[in-house]
């Protein structure tokens, strides 16, 4: 019997849904945005997919979702979307590690060189972690400062992800280059996704969070 498993990317602006069946990646629907659509996006696609793809949600085996780090707003909607999901339908879920997603990614386009995955926390602040060309993590995930020598000693390095804009001119000079092409996506959850079902490796609905990472901070508004 075939497996069939719903994907969902919220860690970043991007707001991506995907199907895949043992596996592969048969459909995807996905939007990057200057806000936060997450809310507003999220179940309109999940519907839109399953009926693109004449899937009924009975037929689903689980839901995997983007686990942080990442935005906290948009890791809250997907964790909250997939857990209604798995509870409702009484499915699994599959927790995938967001950074890791984009790193595979980058895997496809970069095959001999370090890989450095960049989301976005604001300012000059980013969550990253850096894999070597066969995704083996060399630099653990952790939310830094950028400054121009970070990240030095694992250089040659390409950098990517919604984080990497804003490091292009800090680290002009360096041995590493950006790949602005690479952003989040469901479709990159697929395999190991399929993997950790197989394997039996779920999450308990009832106690699982996303990996904020930090914070989350609010500003007050100056009188």
């Amino acid at each position: 019997m075939s497996v069939l498993l719903l994907h969902l990317e919220t860690s970043t602006k991007i707001c991506s849904v995907a199907l895949s069946k043992d596996g592969v990646c048969i459909g995807c629907i996905e939007t990057g945005s200057d806000g936060y659509v997450h809310a507003e996006q999220l179940t309109p696609f999940i519907e839109m997919l399953m009926v693109e793809k004449s899937i009924e949600f009975g037929d689903l085996h689980g839901v995997s979702v983007s686990s942080g780090p990442g935005s906290y707003t948009g890791l809250r909607i997907g964790v909250s979307t997939a857990k209604g999901l798995c509870y409702a339908l009484g499915i699994p879920l599959i927790s995938i590690d967001s950074l890791l997603c984009l790193a595979i990614s980058a895997q496809e386009k970069h095959q001999n060189t370090n890989l450095c995955a960049l989301i976005d926390a604001r300012r000059m602040e980013e969550y990253a972690a850096i894999y070597d060309h066969q995704l083996h993590p060399i630099k653990p995930i952790s939310a830094d400062i950028m400054e121009p020598n970070s990240y030095k000693e694992f250089e040659p390095f390409v950098f990517f992800g919604d984080g990497a804009e804003k490091v292009v001119e800090l680290w002009s000079d360096r041995n590493c280059a950006p790949d602005l092409t690479i952003a989040s996506t469901a479709k990159t959850q697929c395999s190991l996704a399929y993997q950790k079902y197989i394997a039996g490796r779920h999450e308990d609905l009832a106690y699982f969070e996303p990996y904020y990472l930090k914070d989350f901070v609010t500003s007050s508004k100056k009188k």
